[in-house]
Protein backbone atom coordinates (compact mmCIF):
# COMPACT_ATOMS: atom_id res chain seq x y z
CA UNK A 1 0.00 0.00 0.00
CA UNK A 2 2.73 2.08 0.70
CA UNK A 3 4.68 1.97 -2.40
CA UNK A 4 0.95 2.16 -4.44
CA UNK A 5 0.76 5.92 -2.48
CA UNK A 6 4.35 7.06 -3.35
CA UNK A 7 3.78 6.03 -7.13
CA UNK A 8 0.68 8.00 -6.47
CA UNK A 9 2.16 10.67 -4.96
CA UNK A 10 4.98 10.69 -7.75
CA UNK A 11 2.65 11.00 -10.52
CA UNK A 12 0.22 13.47 -9.36
CA UNK A 13 3.70 16.35 -8.99
CA UNK A 14 4.83 14.91 -12.60
CA UNK A 15 1.58 15.65 -14.01
CA UNK A 16 1.23 18.77 -11.77
CA UNK A 17 4.57 20.14 -12.91
CA UNK A 18 3.82 19.00 -16.63
CA UNK A 19 0.29 20.35 -16.37
CA UNK A 20 1.91 23.87 -15.22
CA UNK A 21 4.17 24.02 -18.57
CA UNK A 22 7.45 23.08 -17.30
CA UNK A 23 8.90 19.72 -16.39
CA UNK A 24 12.32 18.32 -14.69
CA UNK A 25 14.76 16.56 -16.31
CA UNK A 26 17.67 15.13 -14.00
CA UNK A 27 20.45 13.60 -15.81
CA UNK A 28 22.56 10.75 -14.06
CA UNK A 29 26.26 10.02 -15.93
CA UNK A 30 26.65 6.50 -14.28
CA UNK A 31 29.64 4.29 -14.22
CA UNK A 32 31.05 6.72 -17.03
CA UNK A 33 33.20 10.24 -17.52
CA UNK A 34 31.13 12.09 -20.03
CA UNK A 35 32.20 14.43 -23.16
CA UNK A 36 29.51 16.24 -24.85
CA UNK A 37 27.00 13.14 -25.50
CA UNK A 38 23.85 12.73 -26.70
CA UNK A 39 20.77 12.83 -24.40
CA UNK A 40 17.18 12.36 -25.22
CA UNK A 41 13.89 12.27 -22.48
CA UNK A 42 10.50 11.59 -23.08
CA UNK A 43 8.41 14.39 -22.42
CA UNK A 44 5.56 13.31 -23.69
CA UNK A 45 3.98 14.30 -20.04
CA UNK A 46 4.38 17.97 -21.14
CA UNK A 47 1.30 19.80 -22.23
CA UNK A 48 1.94 21.22 -25.14
CA UNK A 49 -1.24 22.31 -26.23
CA UNK A 50 -0.92 25.15 -28.33
CA UNK A 51 2.78 24.81 -29.01
CA UNK A 52 5.45 22.69 -30.81
CA UNK A 53 8.43 23.53 -29.64
CA UNK A 54 10.33 23.23 -26.28
CA UNK A 55 13.03 25.10 -24.26
CA UNK A 56 15.30 23.98 -22.33
CA UNK A 57 17.75 25.44 -19.69
CA UNK A 58 20.20 24.08 -17.67
CA UNK A 59 20.05 25.16 -13.91
CA UNK A 60 22.99 25.25 -11.27
CA UNK A 61 21.69 26.57 -8.26
CA UNK A 62 19.56 30.20 -8.49
CA UNK A 63 21.27 30.43 -12.70
CA UNK A 64 19.67 29.06 -15.64
CA UNK A 65 21.69 28.02 -19.42
CA UNK A 66 19.89 28.10 -22.40
CA UNK A 67 20.43 24.96 -23.96
CA UNK A 68 19.85 24.33 -27.58
CA UNK A 69 17.11 21.18 -27.85
CA UNK A 70 15.58 19.53 -30.83
CA UNK A 71 12.14 17.50 -30.35
CA UNK A 72 10.50 14.75 -32.35
CA UNK A 73 7.22 13.52 -32.12
CA UNK A 74 6.68 10.93 -34.79
CA UNK A 75 3.33 8.81 -35.02
CA UNK A 76 2.49 6.48 -32.76
CA UNK A 77 5.31 7.18 -30.58
CA UNK A 78 6.57 9.12 -27.65
CA UNK A 79 7.37 13.18 -28.07
CA UNK A 80 11.22 12.93 -27.29
CA UNK A 81 13.80 15.96 -26.43
CA UNK A 82 17.20 15.76 -27.41
CA UNK A 83 20.55 17.99 -26.57
CA UNK A 84 24.02 17.62 -26.38
CA UNK A 85 25.21 16.81 -22.38
CA UNK A 86 27.96 19.57 -23.35
CA UNK A 87 31.06 19.65 -21.53
CA UNK A 88 32.67 16.91 -19.06
CA UNK A 89 30.15 15.06 -17.04
CA UNK A 90 31.73 13.19 -14.36
CA UNK A 91 31.07 9.59 -13.76
CA UNK A 92 28.71 9.60 -10.79
CA UNK A 93 27.55 12.97 -11.48
CA UNK A 94 24.33 14.31 -12.26
CA UNK A 95 22.74 17.14 -14.12
CA UNK A 96 19.50 19.31 -13.89
CA UNK A 97 17.36 20.59 -16.51
CA UNK A 98 14.37 22.38 -17.09
CA UNK A 99 11.99 21.84 -20.16
CA UNK A 100 8.64 23.85 -20.72
CA UNK A 101 7.19 25.37 -23.78
CA UNK A 102 8.80 27.39 -26.26
CA UNK A 103 8.02 29.37 -29.62
CA UNK A 104 8.21 27.90 -32.12
CA UNK A 105 11.38 28.39 -34.89
CA UNK A 106 11.65 28.12 -38.38
CA UNK A 107 13.17 25.14 -40.08
CA UNK A 108 16.55 26.20 -39.05
CA UNK A 109 19.62 25.17 -36.84
CA UNK A 110 23.05 24.21 -37.86
CA UNK A 111 22.45 20.89 -38.83
CA UNK A 112 20.52 20.64 -42.26
CA UNK A 113 19.39 18.09 -44.93
CA UNK A 114 19.88 18.89 -48.46
CA UNK A 115 17.82 16.97 -50.96
CA UNK A 116 19.05 17.58 -54.42
CA UNK A 117 16.52 15.41 -56.28
CA UNK A 118 18.89 12.57 -56.05
CA UNK A 119 20.53 11.95 -52.78
CA UNK A 120 19.98 13.60 -49.20
CA UNK A 121 23.39 15.09 -47.90
CA UNK A 122 23.34 15.58 -44.07
CA UNK A 123 25.28 19.13 -43.24
CA UNK A 124 26.54 20.52 -40.21
CA UNK A 125 26.56 24.12 -41.57
CA UNK A 126 28.04 24.47 -45.06
CA UNK A 127 30.28 21.31 -44.09
CA UNK A 128 29.14 17.94 -46.00
CA UNK A 129 28.76 15.32 -43.09
CA UNK A 130 27.54 11.57 -45.20
CA UNK A 131 25.48 11.16 -48.63
CA UNK A 132 22.38 8.62 -48.56
CA UNK A 133 21.66 7.77 -52.19
CA UNK A 134 17.84 7.28 -52.94
CA UNK A 135 18.04 7.02 -56.70
CA UNK A 136 19.75 4.11 -58.99
CA UNK A 137 23.93 4.91 -59.57
CA UNK A 138 24.35 3.35 -62.73
CA UNK A 139 28.04 1.06 -62.93
CA UNK A 140 30.71 2.29 -65.09
CA UNK A 141 30.88 2.36 -68.77
CA UNK A 142 31.47 -1.01 -70.14
CA UNK A 143 29.97 -2.59 -66.42
CA UNK A 144 27.46 -5.32 -66.65
CA UNK A 145 24.06 -3.27 -66.15
CA UNK A 146 23.22 -5.38 -62.77
CA UNK A 147 25.89 -3.33 -61.02
CA UNK A 148 23.77 -1.15 -60.59
CA UNK A 149 22.01 0.43 -56.74
CA UNK A 150 20.65 2.55 -54.72
CA UNK A 151 20.48 2.61 -50.96
CA UNK A 152 23.15 3.35 -50.12
CA UNK A 153 26.31 5.99 -48.20
CA UNK A 154 28.55 7.93 -50.49
CA UNK A 155 30.65 10.43 -50.06
CA UNK A 156 31.16 10.30 -46.37
CA UNK A 157 33.35 13.01 -45.64
CA UNK A 158 35.83 13.57 -42.65
CA UNK A 159 35.73 17.25 -41.27
CA UNK A 160 38.52 18.57 -43.25
CA UNK A 161 36.17 17.63 -46.47
CA UNK A 162 38.25 14.76 -47.29
CA UNK A 163 36.07 11.63 -48.96
CA UNK A 164 36.73 8.43 -47.35
CA UNK A 165 34.44 6.35 -49.06
CA UNK A 166 34.72 4.86 -52.48
CA UNK A 167 32.00 2.99 -54.52
CA UNK A 168 31.87 1.01 -57.94
CA UNK A 169 36.10 0.06 -57.34
CA UNK A 170 37.55 -1.71 -60.61
CA UNK A 171 37.72 -4.38 -58.34
CA UNK A 172 34.61 -4.96 -57.15
CA UNK A 173 31.78 -3.26 -58.73
CA UNK A 174 29.10 -4.17 -56.47
CA UNK A 175 30.92 -2.05 -53.14
CA UNK A 176 28.99 0.69 -52.52
CA UNK A 177 30.51 3.19 -50.17
CA UNK A 178 28.91 2.20 -46.69
CA UNK A 179 25.77 -0.35 -47.48
CA UNK A 180 23.86 -2.88 -45.68
CA UNK A 181 23.33 -6.52 -48.24
CA UNK A 182 23.14 -9.68 -47.07
CA UNK A 183 25.00 -12.58 -48.48
CA UNK A 184 23.73 -16.04 -48.60
CA UNK A 185 19.26 -15.40 -48.07
CA UNK A 186 17.73 -18.46 -47.51
CA UNK A 187 13.59 -17.77 -48.44
CA UNK A 188 11.44 -20.74 -49.25
CA UNK A 189 13.67 -23.39 -50.10
CA UNK A 190 16.32 -21.45 -52.08
CA UNK A 191 19.52 -19.70 -51.72
CA UNK A 192 19.56 -15.98 -53.02
CA UNK A 193 22.73 -13.67 -52.68
CA UNK A 194 21.94 -9.71 -52.09
CA UNK A 195 25.48 -8.71 -52.05
CA UNK A 196 27.15 -10.17 -55.51
CA UNK A 197 25.16 -8.43 -58.09
CA UNK A 198 26.51 -10.13 -60.63
CA UNK A 199 25.30 -13.56 -59.59
CA UNK A 200 21.80 -11.52 -60.32
CA UNK A 201 20.08 -13.34 -58.09
CA UNK A 202 18.71 -10.39 -56.21
CA UNK A 203 19.40 -6.80 -54.70
CA UNK A 204 18.67 -3.65 -52.75
CA UNK A 205 16.87 -0.95 -53.75
CA UNK A 206 15.77 2.25 -52.20
CA UNK A 207 12.32 3.19 -51.16
CA UNK A 208 10.52 6.44 -50.10
CA UNK A 209 12.04 9.04 -47.92
CA UNK A 210 9.74 8.54 -44.54
CA UNK A 211 11.21 11.34 -42.90
CA UNK A 212 13.84 13.73 -42.53
CA UNK A 213 15.18 15.92 -39.68
CA UNK A 214 16.86 19.01 -39.09
CA UNK A 215 17.63 21.19 -36.50
CA UNK A 216 20.22 22.40 -33.52
CA UNK A 217 21.24 19.25 -32.48
CA UNK A 218 20.86 16.63 -35.54
CA UNK A 219 20.17 16.23 -39.14
CA UNK A 220 18.99 12.70 -40.40
CA UNK A 221 16.50 10.68 -42.63
CA UNK A 222 14.42 7.46 -42.07
CA UNK A 223 14.09 6.02 -45.21
CA UNK A 224 13.00 2.70 -46.49
CA UNK A 225 14.46 -0.04 -48.80
CA UNK A 226 13.18 -3.16 -50.45
CA UNK A 227 15.37 -6.63 -50.23
CA UNK A 228 14.97 -8.11 -53.54
CA UNK A 229 14.92 -11.69 -54.82
CA UNK A 230 14.73 -12.58 -58.62
CA UNK A 231 12.96 -16.02 -59.70
CA UNK A 232 12.43 -16.64 -63.34
CA UNK A 233 10.08 -14.21 -65.04
CA UNK A 234 9.84 -11.81 -62.05
CA UNK A 235 10.82 -10.64 -58.78
CA UNK A 236 9.64 -10.42 -55.13
CA UNK A 237 10.31 -8.40 -52.40
CA UNK A 238 10.81 -10.76 -49.23
CA UNK A 239 12.32 -8.33 -46.54
CA UNK A 240 11.84 -4.59 -45.94
CA UNK A 241 14.38 -2.13 -44.11
CA UNK A 242 14.18 1.07 -42.89
CA UNK A 243 17.56 3.01 -42.60
CA UNK A 244 17.16 5.76 -39.17
CA UNK A 245 20.60 7.70 -39.51
CA UNK A 246 21.49 11.40 -37.89
CA UNK A 247 24.21 13.12 -37.16
CA UNK A 248 24.86 15.11 -34.27
CA UNK A 249 25.82 18.54 -33.57
CA UNK A 250 28.84 17.31 -31.19
CA UNK A 251 32.24 19.60 -31.63
CA UNK A 252 34.50 16.31 -32.09
CA UNK A 253 34.33 15.26 -35.85
CA UNK A 254 31.21 14.17 -37.57
CA UNK A 255 29.64 11.79 -34.96
CA UNK A 256 26.53 9.67 -36.58
CA UNK A 257 24.34 7.11 -35.71
CA UNK A 258 23.00 4.28 -38.32
CA UNK A 259 20.09 2.11 -37.53
CA UNK A 260 18.54 -0.74 -39.59
CA UNK A 261 15.52 -2.12 -38.67
CA UNK A 262 14.98 -5.26 -40.68
CA UNK A 263 11.13 -6.81 -41.17
CA UNK A 264 10.43 -9.81 -43.64
CA UNK A 265 7.69 -8.95 -45.70
CA UNK A 266 5.78 -11.89 -46.47
CA UNK A 267 4.45 -15.10 -44.71
CA UNK A 268 7.37 -16.79 -44.88
CA UNK A 269 10.29 -16.52 -42.85
CA UNK A 270 14.27 -14.79 -43.87
CA UNK A 271 17.23 -17.11 -42.76
CA UNK A 272 20.41 -15.55 -43.61
CA UNK A 273 22.98 -17.82 -43.36
CA UNK A 274 26.67 -18.50 -42.18
CA UNK A 275 29.17 -16.84 -44.04
CA UNK A 276 32.56 -14.73 -44.10
CA UNK A 277 30.68 -11.23 -45.18
CA UNK A 278 27.51 -10.03 -45.27
CA UNK A 279 25.41 -7.04 -43.31
CA UNK A 280 27.08 -3.74 -43.07
CA UNK A 281 30.06 -2.85 -44.66
CA UNK A 282 32.16 0.15 -45.56
CA UNK A 283 34.75 0.36 -48.56
CA UNK A 284 37.53 2.78 -47.67
CA UNK A 285 38.29 5.36 -50.61
CA UNK A 286 40.69 3.83 -53.22
CA UNK A 287 43.67 6.18 -51.86
CA UNK A 288 44.07 3.97 -48.83
CA UNK A 289 46.40 1.10 -49.32
CA UNK A 290 48.56 -1.24 -46.85
CA UNK A 291 51.31 1.32 -47.27
CA UNK A 292 49.08 4.27 -45.84
CA UNK A 293 46.54 3.48 -43.78
CA UNK A 294 45.88 0.96 -40.49
CA UNK A 295 43.21 -0.68 -38.43
CA UNK A 296 42.98 -1.50 -34.64
CA UNK A 297 40.02 -3.04 -32.89
CA UNK A 298 39.31 -2.76 -29.06
CA UNK A 299 40.65 -6.06 -28.75
CA UNK A 300 44.33 -4.44 -29.23
CA UNK A 301 44.38 -6.11 -32.71
CA UNK A 302 45.99 -5.07 -36.00
CA UNK A 303 44.61 -5.20 -39.54
CA UNK A 304 46.59 -8.21 -40.01
CA UNK A 305 44.76 -10.23 -36.86
CA UNK A 306 41.85 -8.43 -37.32
CA UNK A 307 39.60 -10.78 -39.74
CA UNK A 308 37.10 -13.54 -38.10
CA UNK A 309 37.94 -11.59 -34.42
CA UNK A 310 34.99 -9.92 -33.11
CA UNK A 311 35.57 -6.74 -31.50
CA UNK A 312 33.30 -3.71 -30.01
CA UNK A 313 34.77 -1.32 -32.25
CA UNK A 314 37.10 -0.85 -35.32
CA UNK A 315 39.07 2.36 -36.34
CA UNK A 316 40.95 2.97 -39.52
CA UNK A 317 42.81 6.13 -39.72
CA UNK A 318 44.78 6.95 -43.32
CA UNK A 319 47.15 9.83 -45.47
CA UNK A 320 44.12 12.55 -46.78
CA UNK A 321 45.01 16.07 -48.02
CA UNK A 322 44.77 17.42 -44.76
CA UNK A 323 47.08 14.81 -43.53
CA UNK A 324 45.18 12.05 -41.32
CA UNK A 325 42.01 11.20 -41.12
CA UNK A 326 39.68 8.46 -40.12
CA UNK A 327 36.35 6.71 -38.93
CA UNK A 328 35.70 5.06 -36.36
CA UNK A 329 33.03 2.39 -36.12
CA UNK A 330 31.17 1.30 -33.30
CA UNK A 331 28.60 -1.87 -32.49
CA UNK A 332 25.76 -1.67 -30.15
CA UNK A 333 26.18 -4.37 -27.55
CA UNK A 334 22.41 -5.36 -28.73
CA UNK A 335 22.89 -6.48 -31.75
CA UNK A 336 22.56 -9.82 -33.11
CA UNK A 337 26.04 -12.16 -31.96
CA UNK A 338 27.39 -8.83 -30.37
CA UNK A 339 30.27 -8.59 -30.36
CA UNK A 340 30.34 -9.82 -34.07
CA UNK A 341 32.60 -10.89 -36.28
CA UNK A 342 34.83 -8.89 -38.54
CA UNK A 343 35.17 -9.72 -42.13
CA UNK A 344 38.69 -7.81 -42.50
CA UNK A 345 40.70 -7.64 -45.44
CA UNK A 346 44.22 -7.87 -44.64
CA UNK A 347 47.07 -6.54 -46.13
CA UNK A 348 47.27 -9.14 -49.37
CA UNK A 349 43.89 -7.82 -50.78
CA UNK A 350 43.82 -6.74 -54.21
CA UNK A 351 46.78 -8.38 -55.44
CA UNK A 352 49.31 -7.05 -52.58
CA UNK A 353 48.10 -3.52 -52.97
CA UNK A 354 46.15 -3.62 -49.35
CA UNK A 355 42.91 -1.63 -50.34
CA UNK A 356 40.46 -0.92 -47.02
CA UNK A 357 37.05 -3.06 -46.23
CA UNK A 358 35.51 -3.57 -43.10
CA UNK A 359 32.62 -5.52 -42.05
CA UNK A 360 30.77 -5.87 -39.22
CA UNK A 361 29.14 -9.70 -40.44
CA UNK A 362 27.08 -10.92 -37.45
CA UNK A 363 26.28 -13.78 -39.46
CA UNK A 364 29.94 -14.96 -39.79
CA UNK A 365 29.95 -17.39 -37.87
CA UNK A 366 26.14 -18.19 -37.27
CA UNK A 367 22.70 -18.42 -39.18
CA UNK A 368 20.15 -15.74 -38.20
CA UNK A 369 16.53 -16.27 -38.68
CA UNK A 370 14.06 -13.37 -39.43
CA UNK A 371 10.51 -14.63 -38.37
CA UNK A 372 7.86 -13.86 -40.67
CA UNK A 373 6.21 -10.30 -38.72
CA UNK A 374 9.39 -9.70 -36.47
CA UNK A 375 11.15 -6.92 -36.04
CA UNK A 376 15.12 -7.24 -36.43
CA UNK A 377 17.34 -3.88 -35.08
CA UNK A 378 21.05 -3.60 -35.40
CA UNK A 379 22.54 -0.33 -34.28
CA UNK A 380 26.13 1.49 -35.20
CA UNK A 381 27.70 5.08 -34.45
CA UNK A 382 30.39 6.16 -36.75
CA UNK A 383 32.69 8.76 -35.84
CA UNK A 384 34.33 10.47 -38.72
CA UNK A 385 37.71 12.70 -37.47
CA UNK A 386 40.79 14.82 -38.12
CA UNK A 387 44.03 13.22 -37.23
CA UNK A 388 44.61 9.79 -34.95
CA UNK A 389 42.75 8.06 -32.86
CA UNK A 390 43.26 6.56 -29.79
CA UNK A 391 41.53 3.37 -28.04
CA UNK A 392 40.62 5.73 -24.90
CA UNK A 393 38.84 8.03 -26.78
CA UNK A 394 37.49 4.99 -29.08
CA UNK A 395 36.18 3.54 -25.28
CA UNK A 396 35.07 6.58 -24.42
CA UNK A 397 32.56 6.54 -27.35
CA UNK A 398 31.63 3.52 -27.28
CA UNK A 399 30.64 3.85 -23.55
CA UNK A 400 28.01 6.56 -24.49
CA UNK A 401 26.78 4.59 -27.59
CA UNK A 402 26.73 1.48 -25.07
CA UNK A 403 25.50 2.89 -21.32
CA UNK A 404 24.15 5.89 -22.51
CA UNK A 405 23.52 8.14 -19.29
CA UNK A 406 20.04 8.02 -17.53
CA UNK A 407 17.18 10.10 -18.17
CA UNK A 408 14.59 10.61 -15.19
CA UNK A 409 11.66 13.13 -15.01
CA UNK A 410 10.59 14.52 -11.70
Amino acid sequence: MRAIIISLVCFLAINAVAAAGKIKITVQAGAYNRTDCVVSADVSALDLRGSSAVELFETTGKQKKPVPCQLVTEQGKATLLYWILDGRTAAGSTRTFVAGKGKKKKDGGLMQVEDNQKALILKKGDKNILQYNYTLVEPPAGADKSYGRSGFIHPAWSPGGNILTAIQPKDHYHHYGIWNPWTRVMYDGKMYDLWNLMDKQGTVRAGDIENTYRGDVFAGYAANLDHCIFTPGEEKVIMNERWNVRAWNVPEGFLWDFESHLHPSTPLPVLLKEYRYAGFGYRATEDWTKENCEMLTSEGKTRQQTDGSTARWIYITGATKTGRSGLLFMGHPENYNSPEPLRIWDESANGGRGDAFINFAPTKNRDWELKAGGHYLLRYRILSYEGEMTKETADRLWNDFAYPVTVLID
